[in-house]
């Protein structure tokens, strides 16, 4: 049977309580154990995937077309295993559940209730994964903050399976803050003190706190909170500011999260923590030898959870080769065909980020058309790959008005258009091209040296292709499409063979790069940048020497 460990925080949300149960998890997991982790969100949407990333960061796409909390990223960076539709739930699936089976008649005239029906639900859902038999501890974090009126119910399911469940087999978790206040120059634990006491009004002790702080905890301070939240001073656990997410592992090992865990789930058959990769990965990431910048395109950049999942994949290309990536942030609306120069002078490579709508489109045009002409190394994801299709028929093949029909739908030019088959959708939840598809690569292209073979399978999240009712124009001109869907024919890559390193794809790679496994495309792209930045020194010193 799986035990479960349930993880929720207090005092703020953004503490990071996916971090902390992803550490956990690593832990567990370099001990030899079997681990997943899953991810309850409070609110009513039945997923994030209609949701503004300003609203909740990006949407994480999992390999069978969950659109799900960018959380799920973190889980599969750390534990380097896939997660599932099974692995987000929010209240939005639970009441849509429980009322599709109202609707049915399975409660045979019952009134239904919050409880016993929402919450009957919500475990049935916390205790799927571990009915499988594949995993020894299923880690449960719980979105929000304890006394949030639309998580009482998480709450309280908990609070009904600690009563269910083995004592061994269900522990409780809390992250909490302690503030530092610069005027009195010491951290308080009453807000600690508050978070614990309104978690047992609710019907839930924590076993263990987690506590997030500025600065080091002291001695006086660990018994102090064990004193006043009535937990054993060894399951105080601090959680000190890190330089990385990637060092937090560590940290917690030393603190011993993972043997306080096991000993109160009473597990006893365990190895000594095998971390030699984690620990080399994070020594690189720490001291790397070389520096690249990469100019992130995008026009949702004012909440860097937007785009968590590329820059995340940056930092493991990165220490792949050695090479701190220092992403510069550019708004595409600010770009224009009069400031370009200026405004991506100094860049080593140029990452043309996805999006949906036509706000900041022509700026993204504008960066990729430098790219191009300035041979600079060009990576464009999704719509990254569109605007580059739409900037080399307009700049190249000399259709001027080409576009796409999600920016304009009366284009007389639809370079990119929509799917046929989803003109006919109306509903917006979950109704893209989602999780993963096969992709054939072209022998002898970039992609191919990139990839090292010829079939692939790769993320989608879109409605919009690139219309290969222009492909002969393209290929004719020089733009290739050397990743084709074997199944539909879709193009899935594009790249101009002439270019040091052009290329984009239609696919969102970076929800496939781990700590263990880089994505090869971002770490061909970053040695790409390399070799750009050390060819302009060269050239620098011989301007000078001349």
């Amino acid at each position: 049977m799986a035990k479960y460990i349930f993880v929720t925080g207090g005092v703020t949300s953004s503490l990071g309580k996916g971090i902390i149960a992803s550490s956990l998890a690593k832990l567990l997991q370099s001990r030899g154990l079997r681990v997943t982790i899953q991810k309850f969100d409070p609110y009513i949407n039945v997923d994030p995937g209609t949701l503004n990333p300003y609203e909740h960061g990006e949407c994480y796409v999992t390999e069978d077309g969950a659109e799900t909390d960018l959380d799920l990223g973190h889980y599969e960076r750390f534990l380097n295993i896939h997660t599932s539709q099974a692995n987000n739930v929010t209240t939005g699936k639970i009441y849509q559940t429980v009322i599709n089976r109202e609707r049915e008649g399975d409660y045979l005239g019952k009134t239904v209730q919050v409880v016993p029906h929402i919450t009957d639900e919500i475990k049935r859902r916390m205790k799927l994964l571990g009915e499988k038999n594949q995993y020894d501890i299923i880690i449960t974090e719980i979105g929000g903050t304890v006394g949030d009126i639309e998580s009482l119910p998480f709450v309280e399911a908990v609070r009904q399976l600690q009563w269910e469940l083995p004592e061994e087999d269900c522990i409780v978790v809390l992250l909490t803050l302690i503030p530092y206040l610069k005027a009195a120059k010491e951290l308080k634990t009453k807000p600690t003190q508050q978070s614990v006491k309104l978690l047992s009004a609710n019907g839930v002790h924590p076993d263990i706190l987690i506590c997030r702080t500025e600065h080091p905890l002291t001695q006086d301070l660990r018994k102090k909170i064990a004193l006043f939240c009535n937990v054993k001073e060894e399951a105080v656990i601090e959680s000190v500011d890190a330089s990385t997410i990637y060092e937090v592992p560590i940290l917690m090992l030393r603190e011993n999260l993972d043997l306080i865990v096991l000993k109160k789930l009473n597990i006893h058959d365990y190895k000594e923590p095998d971390l030699v990769k984690w620990k080399v990965f994070l020594e690189k990431v720490k001291h790397p030898v070389r520096k690249v910048n990469i100019g992130l395109i995008g026009k949702y950049l004012e909440l860097q959870d937007a785009y968590k999942s590329i820059l995340e994949s940056f930092i493991h290309a990165g220490a792949m080769n050695d090479c701190k990536v220092q992403v510069i942030n550019i708004h595409s609306e600010n770009i224009s065909e009069e400031n370009v120069n200026e405004t991506l002078a100094g860049l080593d490579g140029l990452l043309v980020a996805p999006g949906f709508g036509y706000r900041g489109v022509e700026g993204k045009i504008v960066a990729v058309r430098y790219a191009r002409e300035h041979r600079l190394p060009f990576f464009g994801i999704c719509l990254g790959m569109q605007m580059a299709a739409i900037e080399f028929a307009r700049n190249v093949l000399g259709l001027k008005d080409a576009n796409s029909t999600e920016m304009d739908p009366n284009t007389p030019e639809p370079v990119i258009d929509m799917m046929e088959d989803q003109k006919r959708i109306t509903m917006k939840g979950g109704t893209m091209r989602l999780g993963a598809y096969p992709c054939v690569v072209k022998e002898g292209s970039l992609a191919y040296r990139i990839y090292g073979k010829t079939e692939i399978s790769e993320r989608h999240r879109h409605r919009w292709e690139f219309n290969d009712k222009y492909l002969d124009k393209f290929e004719q001109a020089g733009m290739i499409a050397t990743g084709i869907n074997p199944e539909t024919g879709l193009v899935e890559i594009m790249e101009l063979p002439g270019h040091p390193y052009f290329i984009g794809v239609q696919f969102h790679p970076e929800l496939k790069s781990t700590v263990e496994n880089p994505h090869p495309l971002f770490v061909n792209f970053v040695h790409a940048a390399e070799l750009y930045r050390e060819q302009g020194k060269k050239k620098e010193s011989l301007q000078n020497v001349n």
